[in-house]
């Protein structure tokens, strides 16, 4: 394993808290965490963006003094005038990168350096080539793409010149739609939710009929109830050309997980080490890895590969 050129990540914050509570996690991730690079931004409801725009400034220039690289992640869902006036003022930022979660931001980043969000459907090469040719340098693959399109995608990010990220830790985005459901479980409707969604700071647990955890609403957005766990794959992962793994936050045990991936990204822990401490600090939320390993994406499969299979 090369560990001069890893970087890990902290993908941008995709749930209602506080506005305090997200400064002050961003506050502990400057001054206390080994992460290099910190998406921030809302990615999920516009409704939501307006809470945290007086602490940007402070929060941005903290995580940069500290040596972290700051980037501005897009919506992911651009659909009224006045979310297409926040993405274009967004791309047309001159200090910060910009991560580009819709195609309506790669509009106004066309031509220019940026970064493609893993709520793009960078699911094939020629995807891939074509974001390249428009001005993307580092993709961050969708969470749902199994081992055998990754080896191919870091085959041709190699050839590209280009830098590939993908999520090893966190609840995984799986869809969203213009309706909010987080609004109609409280008999409200999107445009007068009263931002319910702040009483569930890591998503509402959705059940089967059996009353079985299945899923999780996030506002607009569905998540996985599973937390994803691809540490024991970082190795493999680096083999294949991939070089920045992203870990998602949620309101509490996210600095254990990044401790974690430091660990096994020095080499000084395995990857079933840190397994053992990440399911020991969720308690009975189970850990996932099936979308990897080309099986039902909520289940955990123990496989071996070798890259030259």
């Amino acid at each position: 394993m090369n560990k001069g050129q890893n970087n890990l990540t902290i993908g941008p914050i995709l749930f209602h808290w506080p506005a305090e509570q997200k400064r002050d996690f961003y506050f502990k991730i400057a001054d206390e965490s080994p992460v290099d690079t910190v998406y921030i931004g809302e990615v999920v409801c516009s409704k939501r963006s307006p809470f945290f725009e007086e602490y940007y400034d402070n929060v941005t220039d903290r995580l940069t003094r500290a040596g972290k690289k700051v980037i501005l992640s897009s919506l992911s869902e651009v659909m009224v005038t006045r979310e297409r006036k926040m993405t274009e003022e967004l791309a047309q930022n001159e200090i910060y990168e910009v991560e580009a979660n819709d195609s309506s931001a790669l509009y106004h980043l066309r031509g220019r350096r940026h970064r493609i969000g893993q709520y793009y459907n960078t699911y094939n090469e020629e995807t891939l080539k074509h974001l390249v040719l428009n001005g993307a340098y580092h993709v961050t693959l969708p969470a749902e793409l199994p081992r055998e399109s990754l080896i191919v995608l870091g085959s041709v990010a190699k050839q590209l010149g280009i830098s590939l990220e993908v999520q090893i830790s966190g609840r995984v985005g799986l869809a969203f739609s213009a309706r909010c459901y987080h609004a109609r479980s409280y008999g409200r409707v999107k445009d007068n939710c009263q931002f319910v969604c702040e009483h569930d700071p890591d998503g509402m647990s959705l059940k089967t009929l059996t009353g079985q955890n299945f899923l999780c609403i996030n506002g607009i957005q569905t998540l996985s109830y599973n937390y994803l766990n691809l540490l024991p794959q970082i190795p493999e992962l680096i083999d294949m050309g991939i070089d920045n793994f992203r870990i998602s936050p949620h309101s509490s045990h996210t600095e254990i997980i990044i401790k974690a991936a430091h660990s096994v990204l020095q080499g000084s822990i395995s990857g079933e080490e840190a397994t053992s401490i990440i399911q020991s600090s969720i308690g009975d939320t189970p850990c996932f890895n099936g979308f990897y390993h080309h099986v039902a994406g909520h289940e955990w499969a123990e496989h071996n590969y070798q890259l030259s299979e």
